[in-house]
């Protein structure tokens, strides 16, 4: 069969799928090529054709030094189906040049380098390319580089195409800066990419975080009609809160007059829908410039004949929330009512749990009570986010009987109490500060069945019952519940307000020795109970300590980091905080904070420590840590009488 033939089934097998078959077919045509059997004309109206008769005849020559040796069919496969990579470096074509026929490829690469068989070059790489097409569909990483190859040993330079599909590849199947390089090869190469190799780039940085390259790929398109590149950077400037490079990737897309999908509406929502920076509460201004854009928004959904999703809609609850903007928020609530919740059920909770979680955060406590009526009275289904947000709502109005009662159906209803919702009650219990704990307790506890070591312990902390509440402690590590830091700060918090070091330093080598690592507020309860007690030097030792922990399990990022130092600690120049602000905007906000107390350590002139394994109190808190065990009953005047606070302090 001639080259022309060939070179259709190879397109054929292509668009059915049939990489095998395709790969097949394209070794065949090589082998034809480097036995002189070409054949191939150009008519005068530019298409080819064949100069040979083709009909199928049996061939009696042998192809043992050709690239179909028969012996190695059962490799193919594998070249196919990569499950097998020792048998993918056997390379097909490597092993028929191989086999003694060294001749047999220079003549082959002396006769396709003659400038008659330009056409026979053109056909090949065509139908090297539709092999490529194919090895992308497939993401044969290993296939596509053994084929590049090949083309390289044939004397062919690949096209354009044929880098598209190997950048495709590479990207889907590796890193961003591989396909980089193959970019900078094409560059070399003096070809220019194709718009999709740029965008597939684009896509990998973006979801590398690599906003800057990717946003710099994508300005080197010209006109790509596709969207998937300009929404993988907008939902990665959302997750990198970076609305101003957004609105320029938008700018560009109403530029070349791409029409937004509903994908891109839910990431801008996602950036725009909320003007103040996190942990900023919202005002008056913000709030109308937010309502400014959530119009714009809409009006342009609206221009384009497209309609909310659920995750848009969601988004836009967000933000209302964020913003504190209830009015609003329940207005969108119906409106989600009639578009989602009534007709779809697996939508219901999650969006009445946004709302809920806003309301409590409002302090609007009975519009939560009402909405949670709602959905008990129609039947709605609850999880137990639901619970944890409403037994939080209980803390507002401070009904204790209330709480009981969510916990109550929780448990009917077959949901473990986790730790958020541990959480929810203590901080119902400390905000109400209540008398008779132990009274409105007993009931609970016993309804509870055991269930509840956390609450009881925070309730014996705040009756100064400090060596049972550290039993209950480990009793509830015993028990299964697992510990975390939130939880350890309650303690903390509790120990702290009542002038407890004796507590506070037994807690936190517990933690130490746990592997829980400690936050900002762990920092900010130990360093304020040292301060209160007028041991300012042991203070700002803690803070170090507890600090590094923050940063590092083993408190010891300062000693491989020696940047960190130079950088945001020891830097005299005024732009040190200003880059250390960058990292909480760049949502790193425990590394931020923890910069920020080092350099405050530095400049107030206390030693540094590179490690926490250095610190004098670390080290005998972990000395001290199983007699603290028998001295938790006693109160702190042992210590404040003791040489090593004295000696700290002079």
């Amino acid at each position: 069969m001639s080259m022309l033939p060939l070179m259709k089934f190879i397109h054929s097998f292509t668009a059915l799928k049939d990489l095998k078959s395709a790969y097949k077919t394209l070794q065949h045509m090589v082998s034809l090529a480097i036995m002189g059997n070409i054949g191939i004309t150009r008519k005068a109206s530019g298409s080819l054709f064949s100069a040979r008769l083709d009909i199928p005849v049996p061939s009696n020559r042998d192809f043992s030094s050709t690239l179909l040796d028969l012996k190695e069919n059962e490799q193919l496969d594998s070249w196919i189906c990569p499950a097998f990579p020792d048998a993918i470096c056997a390379s097909v074509e490597q092993e028929a040049f191989r086999v003694g026929k060294r001749e047999v490829k220079t003549a082959a690469l002396a006769g396709l380098n003659r400038e008659e068989h330009s056409l026979l070059k053109e056909v090949l790489i065509w139908s090297f390319d539709q092999v490529l097409y194919g090895c992308r569909q497939h993401k044969n990483y290993e296939l596509v580089q053994k084929i590049m190859l090949q083309m390289q040993d044939l004397g062919l330079d690949p096209s354009r195409h044929a880098y598209d599909c190997l950048v495709r590849t590479v990207v889907s199947q590796r890193h961003f800066k591989d396909g980089i390089e193959i970019l900078k090869k094409m560059k070399q190469n003096n070809l220019k990419p194709l718009d999709s190799t740029l965008a597939a780039l684009s896509v990998s940085c973006s979801r590398a975080l690599e906003l800057d390259l990717a946003e710099a790929l994508l300005n080197q398109i010209a006109g790509y009609p596709h969207l998937y590149p300009y929404g993988a950077l907008l939902a990665a400037c959302d997750e990198m809160d970076q609305p101003e490079r957004a609105l320029r990737v938008f700018a560009k897309m109403k530029q070349i007059k791409l029409v937004p999908d509903i994908r891109i509406y839910e990431n801008l929502f996602s950036l725009f829908g909320t003007v103040n920076a996190p942990y900023e509460n919202g005002n008056r201004m913000s709030q109308a410039d937010a309502f400014k854009r959530i119009n714009a928004i809409e009006r342009d959904m609206a221009k384009n004949g497209i309609q909310h999703s659920h995750i848009s809609m969601k988004n836009l609850l967000k933000a209302l929330g964020e913003e504190g903007m209830i009015r609003e928020l329940f207005q969108y609530l119906h409106v989600a009512e009639n578009l989602f919740i009534y007709s779809n059920s697996s939508l219901r909770t999650e969006m009445y749990n946004t709302v809920l979680h806003y309301l409590v955060e409002a302090r609007e406590s009975h519009m939560a009570i009402e909405i949670f009526k709602k959905m008990k009275k129609f039947g709605f289904h609850t999880d137990s986010a639901t619970y944890d947000i409403m037994i939080d709502c209980c803390s507002i109005t401070r009904c204790f009987k209330s709480a009981s009662l969510l916990v109550s159906m929780m448990i009917r209803k077959g949901f473990h109490l986790e730790i958020c919702t541990y959480t929810s009650l203590i901080k119902w219990l400390y905000s109400n500060k209540m008398s008779r704990f132990r009274d409105i307790f007993a009931d609970f506890w016993t309804f509870l069945e055991g269930e509840l070591y956390l609450i009881r312990g925070a309730i014996l902390m705040e009756n100064e019952n400090f060596s049972e509440a550290l039993n209950l402690l480990e009793r509830a590590k015993l028990g299964g519940i697992q510990l975390d830091v939130l939880l350890f700060n309650t303690f903390l918090r509790s120990a702290s307000y009542k002038g407890r070091i004796d507590i506070i330093e037994f807690i936190v080598e517990y933690m130490h020795r746990e592997k829980i690592q400690p936050d900002p507020a762990t920092c900010r309860h130990v360093f304020c109970a040292y301060v209160a007690a007028g041991f300012h030097h042991t203070a700002m030792e803690a803070l170090q300590v507890l600090t590094l922990r923050t940063m590092s399990k083993y408190g010891s990022i300062l000693e491989k980091e020696e940047d960190f130092l130079d950088e945001f600690i020891f830097a005299e120049d005024s732009d040190a905080e200003s880059r250390i602000i960058k990292l909480f905007k760049d949502r790193k906000e425990e590394l931020s904070v923890a910069l920020l107390n080092l350099r405050w350590c530095a400049v107030s002139g206390f030693p540094m420590l590179k490690s926490a394994d250095q610190s004098l109190w670390a080290k005998r808190l972990e000395s001290q840590f199983h007699t603290r065990r028998l001295l938790v009953p006693g109160r702190m005047r042992s210590y404040q009488s003791s040489s090593y606070y004295h000696n700290r302090q002079i």
